[in-house]
């Protein structure tokens, strides 16, 4: 398919490595262009003995010149960037790997997931759901391993008939062409991402592309609590047939007598879900819906839901120290993250909140301080942060250890600590992984 064809990939991180490993696969002419020096790429070396062209340490104006079949971008690259801009004003196609492995696989039964929130712990439930009912499952994209990866390794380029569950952020959605998911869902919109986006039409519009090439054989599942989502549905309109879920009224998806009911079948009680949080019926009632819609039965679904513990830094329970329960809400990156963490306790918490200045507004979290106990804010953000939220009982430190360590001591039995930053971990630390892991290994040696 790609015999010959030449391929330019932007940026070297996860996702590139996957592409460039598929496209050697499949004999493409392969250049790599990646900003770091070539002594810091461990690679090196060893790709351009296999004939790969690096060209490192920077975007030279004369590599955008040259022509090219398509390219692959890390989607962590601002799709403004004027180099991007060079090549698809020459009309040559820019993909991320997504759309690239799209391109490469046989026909697979894919099940895509985009929105603000919610989107790990949605897709981590339907992936379990379909592995514990016998089907060949994979889950890929935002969720950390690249689709490319999964093409490779499970020989989708000649296999048929796999469920391939998707996470998708708006930067990968960017620059898809031909991705065409059998389900889809946008779990819900809010503010996010404003240092990459133009504008918050522009977030919330890219999010619209994942049923672009949908057609009246596929699904969307629509979140009919989330008004924002109404407005953007009625200008993008849906071209598949839609069933609704709704944790406040009637739809296909409902919650009533506290159950989930899916089209007046009783899938689950809330008493039997271990996960936290009203936001957590919403995400158990995608995947109930996903997974019907291919075909797996109402008991082997309740069957995962009933023994789901959660996904590593979504709320995810600590420990217990003095009768004070720890919870690491690292992947809160943003504030309706932040928010949901904090309506998901039934008393107050102790909120650990700061890091990366994104430049987001305050003010939803501020409007839930009669659910904040104490609010220790940290990090770059600290200094903003705990003049915008206006919580009477505030205090500021300089780094998450000291805010860890602040909480202890402040913490009386029956308290909830709880981080959730409301904002990236790019001040500190190289990922929501890694301050979620650093959290947790202080917390556990507390």
């Amino acid at each position: 398919m790609f015999k010959g064809k030449k391929v330019l990939v932007l940026g070297f991180a996860k996702s590139g490595k996957a592409a460039v490993e598929l496209l050697k696969f499949m004999h493409a002419d392969i250049t790599i262009n990646e900003s770091k020096k070539k002594e810091d790429i461990p690679e090196y070396d060893t790709y351009v003995s296999e004939g790969i062209e690096m060209v490192c340490g920077g975007q030279p104006d004369e590599l955008f010149e040259r022509d090219f079949d398509f390219v692959v971008k890390n989607p962590g690259i601002n799709y403004h960037a004027p180099f991007i801009l060079r090549l698809k004003e020459r009309g040559i196609p820019v993909y991320t790997e997504i759309e690239l492995g799209y391109k490469v696989a046989k026909k697979q039964h894919y099940i895509a997931v985009t929105g603000t929130n919610g989107k790990t712990t949605t897709v981590t439930l339907i992936y379990e759901i379909l592995k514990a009912a016998g089907r060949k499952a994979h889950i890929c994209g935002n969720y950390g391993i690249p689709y490319c990866e999964v093409v490779l390794n499970e020989h989708l380029y000649e296999e048929e008939g796999h469920d391939v569950v998707v996470e998708m952020s708006n930067f990968q959605l960017i620059d898809i062409e031909e991705f065409k998911p059998e389900v889809a869902t946008v779990l819900n919109l809010t503010p996010d991402h404003l240092d990459y986006m133009d504008s918050l039409d522009e977030y919330y519009a890219s999010k619209m592309r994942i049923y672009m090439n949908q057609d009246e054989n596929d699904l969307f599942i629509n979140n009919s609590d989330d008004e924002t989502l109404q407005s953007y549905l009625a200008q993008y309109p849906v071209p598949s047939r839609i069933e609704t879920f709704s944790v406040k009224s009637l739809a296909d998806v409902e919650l009533k007598d506290n159950a989930i009911y899916y089209k007046g079948q009783k899938v689950i009680s809330r008493d039997e879900i271990k996960i936290v949080g009203l936001h957590n019926v919403a995400n158990m009632m995608v995947a109930i819906a996903a997974c019907r819609a291919v075909g797996v039965s109402l008991e082997s679904i309740h069957d995962t839901l009933a023994a789901f513990k959660g996904v590593e830094h979504r709320i995810e329970f600590v420990r217990e120290l003095d009768g004070v329960r720890y919870y690491n809400d690292s992947k809160g990156t943003n504030t309706d993250a932040a928010v949901i963490a904090i309506k998901a306790f039934e008393k107050p918490v102790i909120l650990l909140m700061g890091g990366h200045e994104k430049n987001l507004d305050l003010k939803d979290v501020r409007e839930q301080n009669p659910l904040i106990k104490t609010l220790i804010c940290f990090g770059e953000t600290k200094e903003r942060f705990s003049k915008d939220m206006q919580h009477p009982h505030t205090i500021v430190v300089d780094h998450m250890k000291d805010a860890i360590l602040k909480a202890k001591e402040i913490a009386e039995e029956g308290d909830v600590v709880l981080l959730s930053p409301s904002t990236s971990s790019f001040d500190e630390f190289h990922s929501y992984v890694e301050r979620g892991n650093v959290f947790k290994d202080i917390v556990n040696k507390l």
